[in-house]
């Protein structure tokens, strides 16, 4: 249980990251992610990558500047932009779903308009999960110009969509479902330079 703890990604690394160790049990067909992160990057970093054999982006959360995040779902992405506010940690949820596409986008609790990506397509369950890089390759090929430096915590993802509610509760760390894995019962190996703190 990692309530009021956080991982510090001190600084940019080739191989710094945290192996989250879960997966799904069958093929997704939906998905909610949810994360909190707070850097002064404004360099391009990765979040959040999901990584199939087939597919080294299966899932990815991107943020390539300060105004903007990227959902990838099998290598193809949306862009949401976002305003470039005061220093602040920034609580993002994304949502998707195969039978129509469509993917939610939640800053702060707070909607953005929904957008479409992959329709039909189904992300592949034998991943390599990890948190603070990008994967170029299954289980690697990081780029220390993509990695994350700052802090992240709450981290949850589902095989099912959400509600509003739902990304809310996620916020407070009280999940209304229970997830693949999620801050309260975090599965996970650092690598590298990781640490996790009050």
């Amino acid at each position: 249980d990692l309530v009021n703890k956080v991982f510090v990604f001190p600084q940019a690394t080739n191989d710094s990251h945290v192996l989250v160790r879960a997966k799904p049990e069958q093929p997704l067909q939906n998905f909610t992610l949810c994360l909190r992160s707070y850097t002064d990057l404004t360099r391009p970093h990765g979040l959040f990558s999901y990584a199939t054999k087939a597919q080294d982006n299966d899932i990815l959360l991107f943020k390539p500047k300060p105004g903007e995040y990227r959902l990838y779902v099998g290598g193809k992405f949306v862009a949401f932009r976002v305003p470039e506010g005061v220093m602040a940690s920034e609580h993002v949820c994304v949502s998707w779903e195969s039978a129509t596409g469509i993917v939610g986008f939640w800053l702060n609790g707070k909607p953005w308009p929904r957008k479409g990506l992959q329709r039909g397509y189904a992300v592949g369950a034998e991943a390599a999960i990890l948190l603070g890089q990008e994967q170029d390759a299954f289980g690697g090929g990081f780029d220390p110009q993509k990695s994350f430096v700052g802090e992240m915590c709450s981290v949850y993802m589902w095989d099912t969509g959400i509600s509003t509610s739902g990304v809310m509760a996620a916020m407070n760390n009280r999940p209304a479902n229970a997830p693949i894995f999620g801050w309260r019962n975090f599965p996970y190996t650092t690598v590298g330079e990781v640490y996790l703190k009050p």
